[in-house]
């Protein structure tokens, strides 16, 4: 069997118009062997979605620095849900206090990861947290 790359998708919702970090995070993830995709700024949660399922993503990874974490990211969980894709990992950075995260996990978030998290540690957590048997293509037809 041949087994694909991970893919992930760095998505940036709301207003943010912020990008250094998620695009650090981006090239990080592509050294570590990643296949990434980069949404771009300003997303909405459907077009976030849209994209992860268009994508066939294994993890998306939600970037946020306005604050509109407790808003956007149970939307984008939600619409997951509905779409039938909450099979998708969800990750999240940036500038997200303490007190919110429990409330983020309770949505779906897997893991929030605070500035000063290092992309090692990013990489470590997506390797050890999904499935590799996952990512495994039947073998081709002969």
């Amino acid at each position: 069997m041949t087994e694909r790359k991970i893919r992930v998708l760095i998505a940036k919702p709301g207003l943010d118009g912020h990008d250094r970090g998620a695009k650090v995070i981006c090239r990080s993830l592509r050294d570590a062997g990643f296949e990434v995709i980069y949404t771009g700024l300003r997303r909405t949660p459907e077009e976030i979605v849209h994209s992860a399922i268009q994508e066939d993503v294994d993890l998306i990874g939600l970037s946020i620095l306005s604050g509109a974490h407790n808003v956007l990211f149970p939307k984008i969980m939600n619409l997951l849900k509905e779409k039938g894709a909450d099979d998708i990992t969800v990750i999240a950075g940036g500038i997200i206090p303490d007190k919110d995260i429990r409330f983020l996990k309770k949505t779906g978030i897997a893991e929030v990861f605070l500035p000063g998290s290092s992309t090692q540690d990013i990489v470590d957590w997506i390797h050890k947290n999904l499935k590799r048997n996952a990512f495994s293509k039947a073998k081709q037809n002969a």
